[in-house]
């Protein structure tokens, strides 16, 4: 039976792909880390739990030789937004942790998954059905560093033998864990907003379609991913993944056929703006579905009708 490594556990993917990894894997087969040794939820208290400084080499190599680890899930990351207002710490973060793990697994035979993300791609990347090898000149620190991911993976992966594998996430929406720093997440919030009874102000423009994902299909790629027979895997790093590309004013108009008195408005904001912009509208995902046989389960529709009854449980259980 495997043995995974979670780092980044209490992130908005880490907080959701642990319990499903349990699940899969056997709770004490699954070992859930953070920086943060007072992070909480259900994901914790359940199995295993270390704290682990993703940029100390020696923080992770102890835990995987503790467990026996073959498997590290690396998700320690500044997201887009948070990652230009501090673009160096961004770098250290996203860099440092990986180049970390890559060199664990080259010494301990681990397999690595590591998110890269449309940021990946650039203004000068296809918008429109954007290809899984086409040009990548991102314009953010946060798209450099998915960049850098992909190309260093693919380096342990051919001079190492390291088997490193990604998927190129769009904008994932989650019921479970809040918006946290990311250019996506409106797409979170506004769930929220129509839950909580308030109106819900967007920060991107009418007509900014982009690629989304809900979690339950993040999780799934994830792990199927890694499960995926390599002698069929033509690429390793990095899978375009998507489930469906909406603009503001559809995700609005899902949620107002669920809650008619929902309202919304415009509150631009130009850094995410910009952002925004610069990444695709709508991925090809036909190498994904041909390599590992990737494919979706939600919808807009399916995801607001879930996101509104997980929600409205979750947030009434709150209050009580």
């Amino acid at each position: 039976m495997k043995k995974i490594l979670v780092i980044g556990a209490a992130g908005q993917i880490g907080s959701e792909l642990v319990p499903a990894l349990r699940l899969s894997y056997g709770v004490d087969n699954v070992v859930a880390a953070d920086i943060n040794p007072n992070a909480s939820g259900d994901w914790k208290e359940a199995g295993p739990f270390e704290t682990v400084d993703a940029l100390s080499a020696d923080s992770i190599s102890e835990v995987v030789k503790k467990y026996n680890i073959d498997a590290i899930y690396n998700l320690a990351a500044l997201l887009s937004a948070r990652g230009e207002a501090n673009p160096q710490l961004a770098w250290q973060v996203n860099m440092g942790a990986l180049l970390n793990i890559l060199e664990i697994a080259k010494v301990f035979h681990c397999s690595v998954f590591t998110p890269s993300s449309i940021g990946a791609f650039g203004p000068n990347t296809p918008r429109d059905n954007t290809p899984q090898d086409t040009i990548q000149r991102p314009t953010t620190m946060y798209g450099v560093t998915k960049v850098a991911a992909e190309l260093l993976s693919d380096y342990y992966y051919l001079k190492f033998g390291v088997d490193a594998r990604s998927v190129r996430f769009p904008g994932i929406i989650s019921n479970v864990t809040p918006p946290g720093g990311g250019t996506t997440d409106y797409a979170v919030d506004i769930y929220y907003a129509a839950v909580e009874g308030r109106p819900f102000s967007c920060f991107l423009a009418s007509g900014t379609y982009l690629d989304m994902m809900y979690m339950p299909d993040a999780i799934r790629a994830a792990m199927e991913l890694m499960e995926a027979d390599p002698t069929k895997l033509q690429h390793h790093n990095s899978f375009n993944v998507t489930a469906m590309s909406f603009a503001p004013e559809e995700i609005y108009a899902a949620i107002k056929r669920h809650k008619p008195d929902f309202n919304m408005d415009y509150l631009v904001d130009p850094i995410r703006q910009a952002i925004a912009d610069s990444w695709p509208r709508h991925m090809d995902d036909a190498v994904a579905r041909a390599e590992w046989g990737w494919n979706h389960q939600y919808d807009l529709e399916k995801m607001t009708a879930d996101m509104l009854e997980k929600l409205t449980l979750r947030l009434a259980k709150n209050v009580l």
